[in-house]
């Protein structure tokens, strides 16, 4: 069986992870454009409004992008799947109002809360118009998922992503500072576009009046709600803290941070696209047993592991050259942060795994929760940990993060199900953080090329390893 886990896990993050890393590499052109040309305050200004477009997004959306896949999944029949596609749509297009008029509405405060005036309120207005276009967006890409279009879906995801590179780095060039707000709009349209293009071609079964669409559709919006919820409070205080960091450090500072939590989290983390692909419906089919969640948490975690660790030492080997690469030498300030912040990426491979037990036991309220929490005290750690060494504390409050997150989910794993994770895994872990702390230490005193030996070894050691799992 664990063979055959293991094949499946890496097929998944071959498959998914593919798509993934070509819309990074649009998107790390995209960004080194605007590093280029808009410099640490254009970096800034766009993580300032991308951030309260995520804000309300999440607020507005209930969760629609993945609890819809799943009851159109579940539809018995053709006519009943082509009936809750144009339940879906009619949501995609209800919500997408709803966010624009949010956003409307939430622009003056949004304004003086982030800028201190309400010299950028008209700014806000615009971005109202890219809610829309993202929940018609988002309706089109659970449709496809829950059709089991994944080939349309990915064509949709890489030709959006070119579409939007394309309309926006015109822009950037001719309009400078002034190119954020419509750049975020052509971006967000032309992604729009481009999964209309792909769009199944259902046709819904006529007669579907506005009573039938809401009452159809009130099973999928419950179901996101906790996630809503959940997610809503993450974004806002992650808002909060890009906020306090504006007017305590400038937007140059929130563009190194911008910078390097993209790079730690966007990049590095392409390693867990599998776990929201293949490992958390494999978790559901096997929640009522107790010995199985055990078995395939653990499988995960060493799976995960095994590829954490030559991606994190060769990262941290490389990390001033690949800042300069992906931005610019302007950034070179972030290279610690992303550098201590590698211990925090192994901790959220740990946490990750049994946090998606959470979600397969249905437990609403407990993830609501653990992620709550997480998220308060994430901004309590960065704003601490600024204070104190600046955008290098940020690497720190990251690694502290989640190593509370861990205690936190872990807590809730062994206290809430009753679960318990084997021996292998744990040591394992405890071994690559180390490993991964040692190289830290060892970049910050001789130098960063002097942990490339320990990535390429790692990287060997894994490779026989991962072999070794999939013929067992």
């Amino acid at each position: 069986m664990s063979g055959s886990v293991s094949g499946r896990v890496l097929k998944a993050m071959a498959i998914f992870g593919g798509v993934r890393m070509l819309q990074i590499i649009f998107g790390v052109v995209r960004t080194k454009l605007i590093a280029i040309w808009l410099g640490p305050a254009g970096v800034g200004l766009f993580g300032i409004f991308n951030g309260a477009v995520d804000t309300v997004r999440t607020l507005s959306q209930l969760g629609m992008r993945s609890s819809a896949v799943r009851d159109i999944a579940s539809q018995p029949s053709p006519p009943a799947r082509s009936m809750m596609v144009g339940v879906v749509r009619r949501w995609g297009w209800m919500l997408g109002v709803f966010g624009a008029v949010l956003m409307a509405a939430a622009a003056p405060l949004l304004s003086r809360w982030t800028f201190g005036d309400g010299s950028h309120t008209l700014s806000y207005i615009a971005l109202a118009g890219v809610l829309f276009f993202i929940s018609v967006a988002n309706a089109e890409e659970a449709v496809m998922q829950g059709l089991g279009a994944l080939g349309s879906l990915a064509k949709a995801s890489v030709w959006g992503a070119v579409a939007g590179l394309v309309v926006s780095v015109p822009m950037y060039y001719f309009w400078g500072l002034d190119s954020v707000v419509p750049s975020i709009m052509a971006y967000s349209l032309a992604t729009c576009v481009a999964t209309a293009c792909f769009r199944p071609r259902v046709v819904p079964p006529s007669g579907l009046s506005m009573g039938e669409t809401l009452s159809r559709g009130r099973r999928f919006i419950i179901l996101g709600l906790y996630l809503t919820a959940a997610d809503f409070t993450v974004q806002a205080l992650s808002y909060v803290f890009i906020a306090w960091l504006n007017h305590r450090g400038g937007d140059t500072a929130v563009g190194f941070y911008q910078a390097g939590y993209t790079m730690v989290n966007r990049y590095v983390g392409l390693i867990f696209t599998a776990l929201a692909t293949e490992y958390y419906p494999r978790l559901a089919s096997v929640v009522a047993s107790r010995r199985r969640l055990n078995v395939y948490v653990g499988h995960e975690m060493m799976v995960i592991l095994l590829m954490l660790l030559p991606a994190v030492t060769v990262f941290i080997s490389l990390a001033p050259w690949i800042v300069r690469l992906l931005y610019d030498s302007q950034f070179t300030p972030i290279v610690p942060f992303i550098t201590v912040a590698m211990a925090g990426v192994v901790l959220r491979g740990v946490s990750y795994c049994m946090s998606y037990v959470i979600l397969a036991k249905g437990d609403g309220v407990t993830f609501l929760m653990t992620e709550s929490l997480s998220g308060v005290a994430g901004l309590a750690l960065n704003i601490v940990c600024y204070k104190e060494w600046g955008i290098a504390g940020l690497g720190v409050s990251y690694t502290l993060w989640y190593l509370l997150y861990v205690l936190i989910v872990g807590i809730a794993y062994r206290v809430r199900y009753r679960l318990t994770l084997p021996m292998r895994p744990l040591l394992s872990a405890s071994l690559i953080f180390a490993i991964t702390v040692g190289s830290i230490v060892l970049a910050g005193t001789v130098g960063s090329l002097a942990v490339l030996p320990i990535g390429i070894v790692a990287g060997a050691v894994s490779l026989v390893r991962l072999k070794g799992l999939i013929m067992q």
